[in-house]
């Protein structure tokens, strides 16, 4: 069993920053920001940010989400899980310039009949991007809500043609430790690398499962998973895997890196499942970035109608 070397599952009040702070920050780094708040993290955080030019995207609206509150592109681009760069929140935003998302080609292969490297380029240029407006539940208990712009998974897997062995998809994340720091201490690291994810192949086919290259109208940030990640949004956070350069179809289940991690914690499935708490936390609330109150978490995320049927005959509490 892989052990952390670092708890970091709980989160603070002190670490999120409110909407209103975040909406304002032009004015406060005009100000003097030093001068107003007690520390210089929030002006590091959104320099750090703000000093990457991102290109727009063409991409066509969608329902998706339409009736959501969003989270500001602030908020969501500089409160990031990325273990390759640090355990902290606030460090990818400042850490992840060493990512180089151009070129970047991606693997399809495995279980298919024809398969492929398809490039960035090429899903931004050939594919009929759009944008979907998805909520984000973390499984350390605190959620958002964001505008990503992409394609459809099954979109990009239909191309390879999947044999009738293909009952999973594995996703494997880049291994550069130029790119990524972490990687570079080895068993040292935070986590095993590389990172992977796995989804079942009906889970992977429905039509909310996103492969996303944008988000807030823009190429992707470095720290939320440039230049293409996954977002499952009925699922926990950490099955969303950054930087994917391998899709693979696979007749077995793989072993997705936090369950290889701590099995009695995290399955594979991990659906967002207010009524199975975490063995350390409660999973019944959430806390949406920017919020002080809490709200009561929903099944799937709120995705019941459009996925719970791929679970109807599964025991919950045991796959988790």
């Amino acid at each position: 069993m892989y052990t952390l070397k670092q708890k970091n599952w709980k989160i603070s009040e002190n670490e999120i920053t409110s909407e209103n702070l975040f909406n304002k920050r032009r004015d406060f780094l005009k100000l003097g920001a030093a001068a107003l708040v007690s520390s210089s993290v929030v002006a590091e955080k959104l320099a750090a940010v703000e000093s990457v030019k991102r290109a727009s995207l063409d991409f066509k609206k969608t329902l998706y989400g339409k009736d959501l509150e969003l989270n500001s592109f602030d908020q969501a681009s500089t409160y990031n899980n990325f273990y390759e760069f640090s355990l902290k929140k606030d460090a990818p935003a400042k850490l992840a310039h060493t990512l180089k998302p151009n070129p970047w080609d991606i693997e399809i292969h495995g279980e298919v009949q024809k398969p492929m490297h398809i490039s960035l380029d090429d899903i931004v240029s050939s594919y009929p991007l759009e944008e979907r407006i998805y909520r984000f539940r973390c499984v350390e208990g605190w959620s958002m809500v964001v505008p990503w712009i992409g394609v459809t998974l099954a979109h990009l897997i239909k191309k390879a043609k999947p044999t009738s062995k293909a009952k999973y998809v594995k996703f494997t994340t880049m291994l550069d430790p130029e790119m990524f720091p972490d990687q570079k201490r080895g068993l040292f690291g935070n986590i095993p690398y590389p990172y992977v994810e796995g989804l079942r192949i009906d889970e992977a086919m429905n039509d909310l499962t996103f492969m996303a290259v944008g988000m807030y109208g823009k190429i992707l940030p470095n720290q939320n998973g440039a230049p293409i990640r996954l977002v499952v949004p009925w699922k926990y956070g950490f099955k969303s895997i950054k930087s994917i350069v391998s899709i693979e179809l696979v007749e077995k289940e793989p072993l997705n890196t936090w369950k290889l991690i701590n099995a009695r914690e995290y399955g594979f499935y991990a659906n967002v499942n207010p009524e199975v708490d975490h063995p350390r936390w409660s999973q019944a609330k959430e806390r949406k970035l920017g919020s002080f109150f809490k709200n009561k978490t929903m099944m799937f995320n709120g995705y019941e109608e459009e996925v719970g049927h791929m679970y109807k005959n599964m025991d919950l509490r045991k796959y988790i």
